[in-house]
């Protein structure tokens, strides 16, 4: 399997607090890995590197390489806000714009970026709400203010905001955690329906649904990466025991 995404010796401080250490992993082609980790960890701040989220913190430095594709996101003369179209990102909190309907909310990316013709934007708007499972919820309101959904169906529009830009990669920082039981399952099977398209990094800290949901999974502790591996492997025989300790709840 090809690796999407790779990390070589990370390095990210905030003025003299040096938040993530040293961190070299690879994430693979049309796979979800999750991250966890007890709070504070450095999870948030590693997943947030990877679509230059940091460029917007005065305080931030990054060091090492982060290649998508095996080219260097933060190499001299690469444009962030290209870098963002291809590494699309999913909030904890959904944030649909709120002063735009559902159908200009997904099509937002193109309004910033130029026009798209009506009928395109049509079939974009309909193929992005089918693939989040929003269409037949909404259909027949899509000009209807997009704050009037409800929490989880706002969260899957703003995945539907996300891939309506034909990303590559998809960051999700813990994109489940203030909704529902119910909208929580609907993100989780979006996330796998996801995958056969996309390479998946989620951060969550939730450890049920880490093993629900990805393939691989990074556990991260005070800033660096004690083990990753396949997701089965690291809950069942994990080869450190801050690492079981951490899945079994001795700590965190």
């Amino acid at each position: 399997m090809n690796n999407k995404v790779k990390l070589e010796q990370v390095n990210i401080h905030f003025g003299r607090t040096h938040a993530v250490r040293d961190i070299s992993m690879t994430f693979p082609e049309n796979s979800v890995t999750a991250i966890i980790g007890p709070s504070g960890c450095g999870k948030s701040t590693l997943l947030r590197s990877m679509n230059r989220m940091h460029d917007l913190v005065a305080s931030a430095r990054v060091t090492g390489k982060i290649l998508v594709d095996d080219g260097d996101i933060y190499e001299k003369g690469v444009d962030p806000v290209a870098i963002r179209r291809r590494v699309g990102m999913v909030f904890q909190k959904p944030n649909p714009f709120p002063a735009m309907s559902i159908y200009d909310n997904v099509i937002a990316g193109y309004k910033l970026n130029g026009r798209l013709p009506r009928e395109e934007a049509d079939e974009l708007v309909e193929s992005c709400l089918k693939r989040v499972a929003l269409w037949d919820e909404v259909k027949d309101r899509l000009k209807s203010n997009a704050m009037m959904l409800s929490g989880g169906q706002q969260q899957r529009l703003c995945i539907a905001r996300t891939i309506a830009v034909k990303p590559e990669v998809i960051l999700m920082d813990e994109p489940a955690s203030a909704l529902d039981p119910i909208s929580t399952l609907k993100i989780e099977e979006l996330i796998e329906e996801l995958k056969e398209r996309y390479t998946i990094i989620i951060v969550t800290h939730n450890m049920q649904q880490a093993a629900r949901v990805s393939d691989y999974t990074a556990f991260l502790y005070m800033g660096d990466l004690v083990e990753c591996g396949e997701t089965k492997k690291i809950f069942t025989t994990p080869e450190e025991k801050r690492t079981e300790d951490y899945i079994t709840g001795r700590f965190g």
